[in-house]
């Protein structure tokens, strides 16, 4: 099979079948899209390789879906409607049965989300998927890491941590192993995750900054707190456990919940007055959202704070400031400073995905 062949056969949709929104969509030198009048356009671009993304033995109907689910996430964050995507895959070989899987995956989660394959390329080589998604967002109203304010609330959506205690599982590095009810679940979560598409589109007016979970999320909250030169305050006994996290020992939920990465969910910020709105919002779409924190000003966040472990008091670094509590929030509701009356506070011993970096990476 050519590659013309495999492009017709594979990702050139049959008449009637998927969305049509494209002037020009998949078969020319360029697709050309028209935004509707008053919306600006968003694009986002993410590559996974194989052995670094993705485990050989993934499902390819679940890479196919995780390939376009990882793109449609960062739409997600900033509040923009999908429309259409660009897909450039190198294969190392024509293998029928994969590509029928691969574009399976990938094409039922575009419909999902109306969201029009439009073009792209394909070429021999090493496993690898690149997809380029394109959507629509009212103009001046896209939801960006930079807004957060002093007093803003934090907010996480769904339960992230599964998809690295999967990833552990697999490496063979819990102990005790996990149950095969855990292990399906957390799998499903790590190979298909879900993007939180309807989430941003409601977070609206509602959100102050967003980001998704891809790289872990003290790290990736790093990114809001850098852009809006904020400082946050995180509280540990706030954040959402899975009935699988649940049961695990309690470093191994703070590990893959605040430095797990690949979970896709969304952290944003909103105001205390937007509170019930956004509760609302999550009951409306049963995704649950939990308030894990609150931001500050930079210069009400410096200082000295004793580690959990004991030991001479941490410095505070210059720059965007991240403290880290035991705690919950219902003393910081009521009024009181997070360092009175919260227990302990806990360092921060957590660093986030980095390809370039050696002491960062973690391959699959």
């Amino acid at each position: 099979m050519g590659e013309f062949d495999l492009i017709a056969k594979y990702f050139v949709r049959p008449a009637g079948q998927g969305p049509r929104r494209a002037v020009v969509g998949n078969g020319d030198d360029c697709a050309v899209l028209a935004p509707a009048a008053g919306m600006q356009l968003a694009v986002s671009t993410d590559t996974l390789v194989e052995g670094r993304h993705f485990l050989s033995t993934v499902d390819p109907a679940r890479l196919g879906h995780k390939a376009l689910a990882v793109n449609l996430s960062d739409l997600a964050a900033c509040g923009a409607k999908p429309l259409g995507f660009t897909l450039a895959l190198t294969l190392p070989r024509v293998d029928e049965a994969w590509l029928a899987g691969f574009a399976r995956g990938l094409l039922d989660l575009a419909d999902e989300h109306d969201c029009e394959l439009v073009g792209g390329d394909t070429t021999a080589g090493p496993l690898a998927i690149g997809v380029t998604v394109f959507g629509e967002v009212p103009a001046g109203g896209a939801l960006l890491r930079s807004g957060a304010r002093p007093g803003d609330e934090l907010w996480v959506s769904g339960h992230p941590g599964e998809a690295r205690l999967a990833l552990e599982a697999f490496r063979g590095t819990l102990h005790p192993s996990l149950p095969a009810e855990a292990f399906d679940a957390t799998r499903l979560a790590m190979e298909c995750p879900e993007p939180r598409v309807a989430l941003g589109l409601g977070l609206r007016g509602l959100a102050t900054a967003a980001i998704d979970v891809s790289d872990g999320l003290l790290g990736d909250l790093g990114h809001i707190l850098r852009r809006s030169g904020v400082s946050a305050d995180v509280f540990a006994g706030a954040l959402p456990l899975s009935p699988w996290l649940a049961a695990r020992r309690r470093h191994e939920q703070l590990d893959c919940i605040l430095a797990g990465g690949d979970d896709y969910e969304l952290i944003f910020t909103a105001p205390p007055e937007r509170r019930a709105a956004v509760e609302a919002l999550g009951a409306c779409l049963g995704l649950p959202l939990s308030r894990i924190g609150r931001m500050g000003r930079m210069d009400e966040r410096m200082g000295e704070i004793a580690p959990a472990t004991g030991g001479p008091p941490q410095s505070a670094p210059a720059g965007p400031r991240l403290r880290l509590w035991e705690g919950a929030l219902a003393e910081v509701d009521a009024g009181a400073d997070p360092g009175e009356g919260l227990g302990a506070p806990l360092a921060n011993r957590w660093t986030s995905f980095d390809h370039f970096r050696p002491d960062l990476r973690e391959a699959p």
